[in-house]
């Protein structure tokens, strides 16, 4: 049985969107077992994810003595690693650990002294998706290039390892027929364009006119800097739950819901990947356009401006008139959609 480490050691979106990489090895190889080496935050994903079926914690990798790092790789008896993210660190301790095959991409000169096998892969440059990009290292494996979005896309998937507290998924449930729990998620902590607070309250707004519930979510940092936005607009939400889910409790709050708005940040991929409605907000810049970024599942959608390749923001982010042109008006019109519709039947 062959075992394969998966290196991606960044934020939880870049993660999610990794997954298909795992998906393809238990397609490829059924009997093989695959362990994703990340951060402490990235756990809960790795855990509730079917294809993966083991974690390894580079935070608590780093706290060990050298020695330490090299003998814990070796205990993986990995047959191959996948620098999916490059890590000067991780690649030198994957060679120092003899992982047989390691493989990176041959941009990045350390791969050169540590890997065995090289990947051309520019993600700078490409039209592909993250997601697909991911997929190239594989092609050492016998990976055929490239799979359509479509397929990347189910092997996107998550599922709930934990339950809500009991109170949460009661309140939840305790809605009447054609209203929708919609999570807005506002804030990105600097991984995306943000679409702003003013456009955030105003759909809240709209939601709760139209009888759909709202909750808020971010981390307690978020929070605090969003105190008197939260405060204006308390009148139209269900709750506030900034800082008060951990992160496997936040899956499954998401996973009970019926959708998510939020920009390009990792909740929407986390509510893509478990089949929930996941609407993202994206500016047209490259490389955060939705071309590269957008959320990969069967209930996933995006809206951008039609400004191809517009880069005004470039030097001021906070700028970005691209993102903001985007209405509060076209996002709700987007969000009603979700609402189930009534099957009708006919008599002959």
């Amino acid at each position: 049985m062959k075992t394969f480490l998966i290196s991606r050691t960044d934020a939880i979106g870049d993660v999610v969107l990794t997954l298909p990489v795992a998906g393809w090895l238990k397609q490829a190889f059924p009997e093989c077992r695959v362990i994703l080496l990340g951060r402490t935050y990235t756990q809960a994903v790795a855990d509730a994810c079917p294809w993966v079926d083991a974690f390894l914690n580079f935070d608590e990798l780093l706290a060990l003595p050298m020695s330490g790092q090299i003998q814990q790789l070796r205990q993986v008896q990995a047959d191959v690693v996948l620098h999916v993210f490059p890590n000067k660190v991780i690649a030198q301790l994957a060679r120092l650990a003899s992982i047989p095959v390691r493989i990176g991409t041959r941009n990045r000169w350390f791969h050169w002294l540590t890997c065995t096998k090289l990947v051309a892969l520019s993600r700078r440059n490409s039209t592909l998706h993250e997601a697909q990009l991911n997929l190239h290292l594989l092609l050492p494996l016998g990976y055929l290039p490239d799979s359509p979005l479509s397929r990347v896309g189910e092997w996107v998937r998550l599922r709930p390892q934990v339950a809500l507290p009991e109170a949460l998924q009661e309140s939840l449930q305790a809605r009447r027929p054609n209203q929708l729990n919609i999570i807005l998620h506002p804030r990105s902590r600097g991984s995306a364009r943000e679409w702003g607070l003013p456009h955030f309250g105003e759909l809240a707004r709209l939601l709760h006119a139209a009888g759909h519930r709202v909750w808020v979510t971010g981390t307690a940092a978020e929070g605090a800097e969003l105190t008197e936005w939260l405060q204006q607009h308390r009148r139209y939400l269900a709750a506030d739950l900034t800082g008060q889910l951990s992160l496997p409790q936040f899956i499954a709050f998401i996973a009970a819901a019926d959708g998510l708005v939020a920009g390009s940040t990792g909740p929407l991929h986390l509510a893509a990947a478990l089949g929930r409605h996941a609407l993202g907000l994206y500016p047209p810049i490259r490389p955060m356009h939705p071309g590269r970024w957008a959320p990969l599942g069967a209930r996933a959608e995006y809206l951008v401006l039609d400004r191809p390749n517009c880069a005004d923001c470039r030097h001021q982010p906070a700028a970005c008139t691209c993102i903001k042109a985007l209405l509060p008006l076209q996002v709700m019109g987007r969000v009603v959609e979700w609402q189930p519709h009534p099957t009708t039947t006919s008599t002959l």
